[in-house]
């Protein structure tokens, strides 16, 4: 028999690799942004084209490398960063594995334009699917030019599966904020399809958070700095009012390099315990300094994850340093209790005479003398008062909604025959009322949402709803990431009433916004709509007027808690039945119950 093993050819073993290293354009953008940052570099220019797809560039201003260097450096495994194995428990780069660079040119067009300071002279390298094309001097500025093109152009079946331009851009966005978090030292911009997105200039840790997330932002954070034997801890940490229920920014660096960690995640959020309701999410910014020889990164191509060999004890540090944070700036949340009609009590002062208080009445007064007059506050024509009053008949008391609806198949549930027109409010959270086979439960806050999104869905198809001026325009203020998503669902936001002007840098402003929800902070609205559309974005129209609406009802809609009157909770009943389902939300969950005449029966039986 023959043999049928054989050693793969280094061409085919690096596409192998570039699966796990390169998984999508937002990749590529990491691995030479943080080979430039290693360079050295002080200024970082990022050029995308189509998400990546097209064209990615990165240009640096760092050492460059020599017309030998240049070469070597797309051999799998070829690296500068260290020379032996103990050198991974030392690191202070970025990148140290050997193979971005060999995983890049596998799978794509690459073209390298480097020189070093103390040559007149760089060099152009061509490569394309690991094979040189072509090398020869060229004169260019001090530092490295990438040029990345046609990204998967020699394995379809990975270029097919990368998601919309919206989507990998998206994706780009966010991999770019781990880095420029990291290094505030380091001045980025970064232009798409010829527009610039960003331009952060050098400065301090907390200037960069605000150049990035806006100026507000500031505004919410703490500062966070502990030192001790085994770690020092910096950065900051969200005051307790600025928690958000999903889409806060979270963030870990270790040792300049961002990570993800779920056990010092609830670290944090142990901090927060009993200071913000249960679920929502606090932002932070936190950066770990260790010794290199207490932590493993090669765990993972893309080193997101690290292994601590401290961790329960970090864990401590950090409770206690996110703890020390809050209270030494006294942002635990005050009980606000309702001063309305509160008596005003004086503050005592011993150097004046206090007086006793001296009543004054009417001794001659007497209630019982038969000449006292006595004035009665029912007036004489009351019975005037109560005309055209009449109590109606019971053929006016039957439900004037569709006498009964369809109920998906599911023959558990009765078909609703009558109702009472008096309804019970149970703990400001359900609407009770009787029915001829039973009691009829439902949920105001999810009745309404499907009211609400319904109606938002139909003014999106339309394009009929209605903008409302503001008198002062609101400014608001964007993560890079989510201005990406904004600028996709902006369409769908002028058909729902929304004005927006882009002021640039991420900003706008709200001029108008849809007709009927007054009184609501029309600024988190849009920035949880802008959340919720982050998670699905999507290439379909459909699903992102589904989402929109969705987000809207959520925000608008009865809250649990809200008291209503017997016409109001009339009203979502009326409304609740003329929607095409009243037995679900848009999401998937139940919006009524009927506890069956013969189940009550038995149970007080």
């Amino acid at each position: 028999m023959s043999d049928v093993i054989q050693l793969l050819p280094d061409s085919v073993a690096n596409q192998i690799a570039a699966g796990e290293v390169i998984q999508r354009p937002a990749s590529v953008i990491k691995e030479l942004v943080e080979n430039a940052i290693d360079a050295g570099a002080t200024t970082i220019n990022v050029l995308v084209v189509d998400a990546g797809r097209t064209s990615i560039q990165v240009i640096d201003n760092g050492r460059g490398m020599s017309e030998t260097d240049a070469r070597l450096a797309f051999e799998r495994h070829a690296t500068s960063k260290i020379r032996k194995a103990d050198d991974l428990f030392a690191l202070h780069t970025m990148g140290f594995r050997g193979e971005a660079l060999a995983s890049i040119a596998a799978v794509a067009q690459v073209e390298l334009r480097t020189r070093m300071e103390e040559n007149e002279v760089g060099t152009l390298l061509t490569i394309s699917g690991s094979r040189v094309v072509g090398q020869e001097p060229v004169s260019c500025p001090v530092g490295s030019n990438f040029k990345v093109e046609n990204l998967f152009f020699n394995v379809p079946a990975r270029r097919k599966f990368l998601k919309t331009n919206a989507t990998e851009l998206n994706n780009i966005m966010t991999a770019f904020e781990r880095i420029v978090l990291v290094y505030p030292q380091v001045s980025f911009t970064f232009h798409s399809n010829g527009s610039e997105l960003l331009n952060l200039r050098s400065g301090n840790l907390r200037q960069r958070i605000t150049d990035v997330f806006g100026k507000r932002f500031s505004q919410d954070l703490l500062p966070v700095d502990v030192e001790t034997s085994m770690c020092h801890i910096t950065g900051f940490v969200g005051k307790p009012e600025a928690a958000r229920k999903k889409g806060s920014h979270d963030y870990f660096f270790v040792n300049g390099r961002y990570m993800k960690h779920a056990y010092f995640h609830k670290a944090v959020l142990n901090a927060y315990d009993r200071i913000v309701p249960v679920g929502m999410q606090v932002p932070y910014f936190i950066y770990f300094e260790v010794s290199p020889a207490d932590i493993d990164v090669n765990i993972h191509p893309t080193k997101t994850e690290i292994k601590f060999e401290n961790e329960q004890a970090i864990w401590q540090i950090l409770t206690a340093a996110v703890k020390d944070a809050i209270g030494k700036f006294c942002e635990v949340p005050s009980i606000d209790f309702d001063t309305q009609g509160r008596p005003e009590i004086p503050v005592f002062d011993p150097t004046k005479n206090v007086m006793p208080p001296s009543p004054h009445y009417n001794p001659s007064y007497n209630p019982f003398r038969e000449h006292a007059e006595r004035k009665s506050s029912v007036p004489d024509d009351w019975q005037q008062l109560y005309e055209g009053l009449q109590p109606k008949s019971e053929e006016q008391q039957i439900f004037d909604a569709p006498l009964s609806w369809e109920n998906e198949g599911d023959a558990s549930i009765p078909l609703i025959e009558d109702k009472s027109p008096v309804h019970y409010q149970y703990k400001a959270t359900y609407i009770m009322t009787a029915v001829k086979s039973g009691l009829m439960i439902i949920d105001q806050y999810r009745a309404d949402v499907r009211i609400l999104y319904e109606r938002y869905a139909e003014q999106l198809r339309e394009r009929s709803g209605k903008s409302q001026r503001v008198l002062f325009p609101e400014v608001v203020h964007f993560a890079p990431s989510d201005a990406v998503v904004l600028d996709k669902i902006l369409p769908e936001l002028s058909a729902v009433g929304f004005e927006l002007s882009d002021l640039g840098q991420n900003a706008f402003a709200i001029n108008g916004i849809p007709a009927g929800i007054d009184g609501m902070d029309f600024v988190s609205l849009l920035q949880s709509i802008v959340r919720d559309a982050t998670e699905n974005i999507s290439s379909a129209a459909d699903e992102i007027s589904h989402t929109l609406a969705l987000s809207m009802a959520r925000s608008a809609a009865i809250p649990h808690g809200q008291v209503l009157t017997n016409d109001e909770m009339e009203s979502v009943v009326n409304q609740l039945f003329a929607c095409s389902n009243v037995n679900f939300t848009p999401d998937g969950k139940a919006i009524l119950c009927i506890l069956p005449q013969k189940d009550i029966e038995q149970l007080l039986g």
